[in-house]
């Protein structure tokens, strides 16, 4: 499908000038992106491809909103639920438009002890991904009451929201628009994102987690491993690594 190359081009490019021209600039880009491909849906007749193009309103969406929400006055760890809750909403519309039963998008438990071991997994991710980046903490110190509302919030909104986005929505609609390669196409849009952090390292390590991420809501079926995981990796980044190393 060139259709989603070429989307694949223009939100690599948005992002490019949101993280080295501008951010207004980039606003603007993504306003572009998020329009064209909701036209683009309208109009196309094939229902795979105007799946796929439905469901990737949702990523200039995400960064229309992240970029444009003024909250210099708001602490930043409650930046995620301000940015987070609007995003839920709107891939849930997309979810129901698309008429996706909650199976298609991995909302079942699966075989808990699986999910179990790939939650685990974002232990280990979290301190890998550490030592590529040294975030400053989110919190002034490592205790049970500092970290327990934020942890929370890491596991719903980058955790759960991002999961149900990405590996959730999008998977669903790209797979049976590409194929297997529907994986590799909502990982490496998944790893564009990231691109703020400036580090091509960084880069190549997210899109390796999403890889794996896709891999295993493919085969289990379920979010509930990869969203736990993805909430841990985050808690461990920005709330225990930088009080341990």
């Amino acid at each position: 499908m060139k259709e989603a190359l070429v989307y694949l081009l223009v939100i690599t490019i948005a992002e490019i000038v949101t993280v080295i021209i501008e951010p207004m600039w980039g606003i603007v880009c993504h306003i572009m992106v998020l329009v064209a491909v909701i036209l683009h849906s309208a109009l196309i007749s094939r229902q795979t491809h105007q799946q796929l193009l439905l469901s990737l309103a949702l990523v200039p969406l995400v960064r229309i909103i992240s970029l444009s929400m003024p909250l210099t006055d708001i602490p930043q760890i409650w930046w995620h639920p301000v940015i987070y809750a609007p995003l839920l909403a709107a891939a849930v519309m997309v979810a129901r438009v698309l008429n996706l039963r909650a199976k298609d998008i991995g909302l079942s438990l699966g075989f808990f002890p699986v999910q179990l071991v790939v939650a685990l997994s974002g232990l280990v991710l979290g301190v890998a991904e550490y030592f590529i980046l040294k975030p400053e903490p989110e919190i002034v110190e490592l205790t049970w009451q500092a970290i327990w509302l934020p942890a929370l919030i890491f596991l719903t909104c980058t955790g759960f929201v991002e999961e149900f986005i990405f590996r959730g929505v999008m998977q669903r609609t790209a797979l049976g628009a590409l194929g297997w390669w529907g994986i590799v196409y909502v990982s490496l849009l998944f790893a564009i994102l990231h691109m703020g952090f400036l580090s091509w390292i960084d880069l190549a390590f997210v899109f390796a987690v999403a890889l794996f991420f896709g891999w295993v809501v493919k085969r289990t079926g379920s979010l509930l491993g990869v969203t736990l995981a993805h909430g841990i990796t985050n808690i461990v980044l920005y709330l225990v690594a930088p009080f341990l190393f």
